[in-house]
């Protein structure tokens, strides 16, 4: 029994080291490109239209920032330009097929342009990407009951 709870502990330091080189809100901004950490923050005081011009310069420099991508996406759907963010979020999801953040945004704005059968199938994606569930899936499944609830 101790080797099975032994190999059990080892698996989940392996799947949260994991999730944590995948990126997020509580990566330090001197880890990141500074152009990056500035639209962060320009994010987070709802700021979009400023983000956008520092993530494209951060895109520009690094082509290949799946998380850029995302935020660039989630600023363009802040600021109801669906289509563009669509792209961005496509894009995130080519150089990262299992990019959390980007698969519950598109989600979201699938909802947002009621779409519910494709936010439902990002929801799968999720589902089957958080092996013990994570906020992404949560955030999601709750704004698809929300979007039902309201009659969407």
């Amino acid at each position: 029994m101790n080797k099975f709870l032994s190999a059990f502990a080892f698996s989940l330091l392996l799947v949260n080291s994991s999730a944590f080189a995948a990126g997020s809100w509580d990566d330090s901004p001197s880890d990141r490109n500074v152009d990056f950490a500035a639209a962060e923050s320009k994010i987070k005081a709802g700021d979009y239209t400023a983000a956008i011009a520092s993530l494209l310069k951060v895109t520009k420099d690094e082509p290949k920032n799946a998380d850029a991508y995302n935020y660039l996406g989630y600023s363009h759907r802040k600021l109801g330009k669906f289509d563009e963010a669509l792209g961005y979020y496509q894009k995130a999801l080519s150089l990262d097929p299992d990019h959390l953040g980007a698969n519950e945004y598109l989600g979201e704005l699938y909802l947002q342009t009621s779409q519910l059968e494709k936010a439902e199938k990002q929801l799968e994606i999720l589902d089957d990407l958080c092996f013990f569930g994570c906020d992404e899936y949560r955030e999601l499944k709750g704004k698809i009951a929300e979007y039902k609830s309201a009659g969407g």
